[in-house]
């Protein structure tokens, strides 16, 4: 392997575009360059119109491959959106070599076996996640390479997504003349930044939000438990200030990065002094003046109802108040002030903002989570991605390839 390798990571969201060149040397990470873009054409976290898109990837490339004085010809990139969903499935098979030992092409058989099962036709298994591999009636196995039985089964989770949205992102890389080296799930991307491997053995929840969406990614005894997009977000929040303080939708966001907050003061004192405390904005239109009660009585209903989804989503699974390792908050709407407070307020759970790590050079920022998580993915993608252990990426590039053949005249 050459010494240096050149990494890639293209996170396409709602409302901005980030991409991050970093560079591998030895074990480390250092950042080349990075860049970032406002979003066009992309809604609530899905690529709808491909031309917009692709404009701005072209942007984004001309200028990080300026500062890096680097060629840039393949990117991996993330997926999102609450067309993004799993759905647990099982599948079993009969050990095929003769004296019982499982290999590593029995593995493939039965991950296969598990894609055996019926979804919409406008829809694509993108992958596959083990939970547990079964060998004769004997439960638990996370490895079972190497290991002798008659039967092999697995229980596993189906990562499914949208077929025209998923076209609709790849084509608007393929269009830049770009490589697409691995496609993974925004919150998984995220998670592999700010999760530390004992959070995901112990019991932890990712909630990255974003502009458009919020997701939740469940770990546990370090497998993906439960993963769920919901269609709201920090732009909600936005929208939600221009309606109660009838402004606009740039002058509310400027308002909720300066002065917003979650929740009230920590005591009587303080909450006097906030429902007394006027806040005022100086524009040319109308002059606003309001009080920082107001701006958090518009605030925390809207962070409370993204809570109150991922209270239901954990109560589905069985994980409500029931995550040793807690909540870790990342994406653009973690940088919201006391939503950390909030969180362990409606969540019942410890909680801690979830900063990216791994790359020298990379601003201390959770919006940076995704984009990190995917440079990070990728340089030991060839080496230790399970997509490659487990020869998964290359039948999920082989299904792209089939699916543009039908769309070629």
């Amino acid at each position: 392997m050459a010494k240096t390798q050149i990494i890639t990571g293209l996170d396409i969201g709602t409302s901005t575009i980030k991409v991050l060149v970093a560079q591998k040397k030895g074990k480390e990470l250092e950042v080349l360059a990075q860049s970032q873009i406002p979003s066009f054409g992309v809604r609530k976290g899905a690529v709808v119109n491909i031309e917009e898109v692709e404009k701005n990837i072209q942007a984004l490339l001309s200028e990080v491959e300026k500062l890096s004085n680097k060629r840039v010809n393949s990117v991996l990139i993330n997926i999102g959106g609450s067309h993004l969903y799993v759905t647990p499935s099982d599948g079993i098979i009969s050990v095929s070599r003769a004296d019982q030992k499982i290999s590593q092409e029995d593995i493939e058989r039965v991950l296969q076996a598990a894609r055996a099962v019926n979804i919409p036709s406008n829809e694509e298994i993108l992958d596959v996640f083990p939970k547990e591999f079964i060998i004769n009636d004997q439960k638990g196995i996370k490895e079972p390479l190497g290991l002798t039985g008659i039967r092999l089964e697995v229980r596993a989770l189906l990562l499914c997504v949208f077929s025209p949205y998923f076209i609709n992102l790849t084509q608007a890389v393929l269009n830049n003349k770009l490589q697409i080296d691995g496609i993974i799930p925004s919150p998984l991307a995220a998670a592999f930044a700010v999760l530390t491997p004992q959070q995901k053995e112990i019991g932890s929840a990712l909630i990255d939000i974003g502009s458009a969406t919020t997701s939740l990614a469940v770990f546990e005894e370090g497998e993906l438990i439960h993963l769920a997009v919901f269609p709201i977000g920090s732009a909600n929040i936005t929208n939600d200030i221009a309606i109660g303080l009838r402004t606009e939708i740039g002058i509310a966001e400027n308002i909720k990065k300066e002065h917003g907050s979650c929740i009230l003061g920590r005591n009587k004192k303080e909450k006097i002094s906030q429902a007394r405390k006027k806040i005022e904005i100086f524009d040319k239109a109308s002059p606003l003046v309001f009080s920082k009660k107001l701006l958090i009585d518009i605030i925390e209903p809207r962070v409370s109802e993204i809570f109150d989804l991922i209270n239901k989503e954990l109560k589905k699974i069985g994980r409500q108040e029931l995550l040793p390792g807690g909540i870790v908050l990342t994406g653009g709407g973690a940088n919201l002030p006391r939503i950390k407070e909030l969180a362990r307020q409606e969540l019942k759970l410890p909680c801690k903002i979830g900063i990216p790590n791994g790359v020298i050079g990379l601003e201390e920022d959770p919006s940076l989570a995704t984009v990190c998580g995917l440079v990070l993915e990728g340089s030991d993608f060839r080496e230790d991605s399970p997509l490659v252990r487990n020869g998964i990426w290359s039948k999920i590039w082989a299904r792209i390839k089939k699916i543009f053949k039908n769309f070629i005249p």
